[in-house]
């Protein structure tokens, strides 16, 4: 569903990416998993499958969608529209959005290159990039201190003659352990005297810089999620280039809004891909059971449960739509109340909706046997992940205030 007339063009991409989605991405999951191995080898090979997916999606034209249509290299969609066809992706998180070269973190990364990046940079990071013949990862949080407040990142980036020296330990990086990684987005600080949002600074560190080690991958919920992962990266005395600094030194707050405020619109419109899968389980599995002499759909409180589910999706997608009009409309920093609604709101509605499908199906909805209980993992960390719930409610409240009195002050004048 759509809050304004799509055009012709985004309705035959949303017809084809949605025969894709359903067709070749979603029974390509298990051929996927299979093909990932076990042990070490999880984290040294790609499935050949997402390969020649990504075959087919270029194909198709279903290729760098993301890219809002201010740069030249991207798709020539508004972020209104991508909206529409990342919510179809997300139906297979693991597969669709890797396969349209649409997945994250490279697609933020890629929008910091074709935003803020020098003609070099392009040519050696997006070009690729965009090709998806690499992968790419942002560090940011660390372990040490409370990263949902950016200004705790200890991180040091320090002038060493013609370039930089990074020194610090990440942790949670996703994409880090993918054997294509070859780059990492940065954020460190390279002057602590300076003001408290104008210390930190985003670099271009190459993955097989000397002194970058990956540590470890991390498990969410006991997932891997194997090869990109989400690792423990050490950055120990790493020498780069001045020339790898993007927009400038104390611009790192700058750089980092630009990046997130697209990217968690992305995120919220694949976990209602996410969620709408999850009720279409839910509603096919209560059809066909029974208990206590009648078919579980029978019952009354899962009647309630579907059509809650239904009503909150569309709320849901409503706020999100909304979101992606208004950064089309008056840009990222002018839509921060709508993006930190959509960033809260989506994840418990798709969490609450993948709980009640779970419910529905029993002891199978915590296995492996569905994709329910791998949804579920991946959902509850997006209530951290790109700022934590307590940190966007915050800011609603703080701008919904300075709204109000604004509103207040100009009434007066009257």
């Amino acid at each position: 569903m759509s809050l304004v007339q799509l055009s012709p063009r985004v309705e035959e991409l949303k017809r084809v990416l949605e025969a894709f989605v359903e067709s070749e991405c979603i029974p390509a999951e298990e051929e996927y998993r299979k093909a990932l191995g076990s042990g070490a080898q999880r984290w040294k090979r790609v499935p050949p499958v997402i390969e020649k997916l990504k075959v087919r999606a270029r194909e198709l034209g279903l290729w760098n969608l993301f890219l809002p249509k201010e740069y030249k290299e991207g798709a020539g969609l508004s972020n209104y529209e991508y909206a529409v066809l990342c919510e179809i992706m997300g139906r297979s998180p693991v597969i669709a959005p890797e396969a349209c070269n649409c997945s994250a973190p490279d697609t933020g990364n890629m929008e910091v290159f074709a935003k803020y990046g020098t003609a070099e940079q392009k040519h050696k990071w997006l070009t690729p990039l965009l090709n998806g013949e690499i992968r790419s990862a942002f560090a940011m949080t660390e372990p040490a201190v409370a990263s949902s407040d950016a200004t705790n990142i200890c991180t040091r980036i320090v002038r060493s003659g013609a370039g930089y020296r990074v020194t610090g330990r990440k942790w949670w990086i996703s994409g880090a352990g993918h054997p294509k990684c070859a780059v990492f987005i940065t954020m460190g600080k390279t002057d602590t005297a300076a003001k408290k949002h104008l210390q930190q600074s985003i670099v271009v560190v190459p993955a097989d810089a000397p002194g970058v080690t990956v540590v470890r991958p991390l498990t969410v919920f006991g997932y891997d999620d194997a090869p990109h992962g989400h690792c423990e990266v050490v950055f120990d005395d790493v020498w780069v280039p001045a020339e790898n600094l993007i927009l400038g030194e104390g611009r790192g707050f700058e750089v980092i809004q630009g990046r997130l405020g697209p990217g968690r619109i992305h995120h919220c419109m694949r976990s209602l891909g996410m969620a709408e899968r999850a009720l279409e389980l839910m509603v096919s599995r209560v059809q066909s059971r029974s208990t206590f002499g009648r078919a579980i759909v029978e019952h009354g409180v899962v009647l309630d449960y579907i059509a809650k589910s239904r009503m909150d999706l569309e709320s849901a997608r409503m706020l999100v739509l909304r979101a992606a009009d208004m950064i089309d409309k008056v840009g990222a920093k002018n839509a921060l109340k709508e993006i930190a609604m959509a960033k809260v709101v989506v994840p418990n509605v798709a969490l609450a909706i993948l709980d009640r499908a779970i419910q529905m199906f029993g002891a199978g909805g915590v296995g492996q046997d569905t994709p329910l209980a791998e949804f579920w993992a991946g959902l509850r960390t997006l209530r951290i992940a790109d700022g934590p719930d307590e940190v966007h409610t915050r800011q609603i409240a703080q701008l919904e205030i300075r709204q109000q009195n604004a509103r207040l002050a100009k009434k007066s004048k009257l």
